[in-house]
């Protein structure tokens, strides 16, 4: 990381915009997906020679599908009020990674070729007097590096009073870009394993089940209780449905164990399934409305394999954010699952709602020694719900963290609740290539969390978004935390939940 520059931690309280370096990310990208990982997604394998004609033919597509789009390149004022919100312009300075100018790279190429005025004009080279350019190799090469410097986080949105969601540009750029062949290797790649294997990360049924074969052992040596992690057993009431990083790594995997015991001490039969074995989306990320659907049908067709009552995610942002807003649209109706139960539904309300009505019993004795502090990950806080009231998505799972530990301490509120910086590896971008950024991008929130650390004692910082978990266990020790600082919110759970033999 030596060729990094990691930038200095301020106070949050008292954050100042950064200086303008034009031009500081201009050289960050991800790679481009080659023929292999486009052609299998119906998209073009590489760029053709008339790819202007076929990208701006799929700009007027998205823009008759979704007036929304529309609509937010029409009624931008420039007001500046999203300037300094994004945490990539304050980690990097570029004045590209501003959302104004971010969206100015897809609304200069509308003017010119969708509104009267910029198709007159630009065709006598006046087009600038509208804000509009003529569509180059070059400005072609500008969406494709600063399209990939946007995490679709939305915290720009919350302070536009427009309410212009820059999340749907980039979703629009990057889905143009795909059908022209220059889509992102990482994104593309994984959504390809999901089709042909059924995650992301391409694990195969066998190894999946010897994982979770281990675990079952693992957890009968540390508690003396059968907890058991059942796959494809038909009649079971509840479909959990993860993100596949909860099969192997830490801190995930300690987030599954905890979503097992629950189970357990409440006595509610659940299943994983090998055809439904992933949770994330990545089609939301290349803002793929297909390739969504796609992806979320295996959970219906399992769903209606295993003839399950009810389907629960795991802690996953991007996950939860999909079912949450589409899922019902996308892959419904849902009408063969137990109405008494929400679709979807997310194990922290699960959780929650068990603590609450004493279904199951947690001795914060199990936690001793951590002050916990909470990331709201973006696609929690910003594009979905938890329980039913308006704030569910904040107050459900501090309530369960409350339960859970000794103390709690929440960081400053400008970078909590609706308004939480990302961890800065989200939107697709949590790949190595992209390590320069995702340093830059992480700086708020590292600001955020230093500041409870000196004044709070805090020692963990716990997550409920599987990306969150992946990009913090990189990005802490560069900026000289220990990597087990995150932890998963159902990780504290295993710790402190009671099964019946050790209460």
């Amino acid at each position: 990381m030596a060729d990094i520059d990691i930038p200095v931690l301020g106070d949050p309280a008292e954050r100042e915009i950064p200086a303008v370096h034009p031009g500081a990310m201009a050289g960050s990208k991800p790679y481009v997906a080659q023929a292999v990982h486009q052609e299998p997604l119906g998209f073009a394998g590489e760029l053709p020679e008339d790819w202007q004609a076929k990208a701006l033919g799929r700009m007027g597509d998205l823009l008759g599908r979704y007036r929304s789009l529309q609509v937010f390149m029409d009624i931008c004022v420039k007001c500046g009020a999203c300037t300094d919100k994004c945490h990539y312009f304050i980690g990097t300075g570029d004045p590209k990674n501003m959302p104004v100018a971010r969206q100015d790279l897809f609304r200069s190429v509308y003017r010119r070729y969708f509104t009267p005025a910029g198709r007159a004009l630009g065709a006598i080279g006046l087009g600038s007097l509208v804000g509009a350019k003529e569509f180059t190799r070059e400005l072609l090469d500008e969406w494709f590096n600063y399209f990939h410097q946007c995490s679709q986080c939305r915290r720009c949105s919350v302070f536009c009073p427009y309410g212009i969601d820059t999340a749907e540009v980039s979703m629009a750029a990057r889905d143009v870009m795909n059908h022209i062949g220059m889509g992102h290797k990482y994104a593309n790649e994984i959504i390809g394993k999901v089709h042909k294997i059924g995650n992301n990360l391409g694990l195969p049924a066998p190894a999946l089940l010897d994982t979770l074969e281990g675990l079952e052992e693992d957890v009968k040596d540390d508690t003396g209780a059968d907890v058991k992690f059942p796959i494809d057993v038909e009649g079971a009431e509840v479909l959990l449905v993860t993100p596949s990083a909860d099969f192997f790594a830490e801190p995930h995997v300690l987030g599954l164990i905890g979503y097992a015991k629950v189970f357990h001490a409440a006595g509610i039969s659940w299943t994983l399934s090998t055809k439904a074995s992933e949770a994330g989306n990545f089609g939301m990320f290349i803002g793929n409305y297909e390739q969504m659907r796609k992806i979320s049908m295996r959970i219906r067709e399992a769903a209606q394999e295993l003839k399950v009552k009810r389907i629960v995610f795991g802690e996953c942002g991007h996950a939860w954010r999909v079912a949450y807003s589409f899922l019902n649209t996308l892959a419904g109706p849902w009408d063969f699952l137990d109405p008494r139960y929400p679709v979807p539904q997310h194990i922290l309300e699960v959780t929650d709602g068990l603590i609450k009505k004493g279904g199951i019993k947690l001795d914060k004795s199990g936690n001793d020694g951590m002050v916990l502090t909470v990331h709201d990950s973006c696609n929690v806080a910003r594009a979905s719900r938890m329980g039913d009231c308006p704030g569910g998505q904040f107050t459900i799972p501090r309530d369960v963290i409350k339960a859970s530990v000794p103390k709690f301490v929440d960081m400053h509120p400008d970078t909590t609740h609706e308004k939480t910086f990302c961890c800065g590896g989200g939107g697709g971008l949590l790949t190595d290539e992209l390590m320069d950024l995702r340093v830059k991008g992480a700086k708020p929130r590292m600001e955020a969390l230093k500041d409870v650390i000196d004044r709070e004692g805090v020692t963990h910082m716990a997550a409920m978004c599987a990306i969150c978990k992946a990009q913090f266990t990189k990005i802490l020790p560069i900026y000289g935390y220990d990597r087990e600082m995150v932890v998963s919110v159902h990780q504290l759970v295993s710790n402190s939940i009671l099964l019946g033999n050790n209460d």
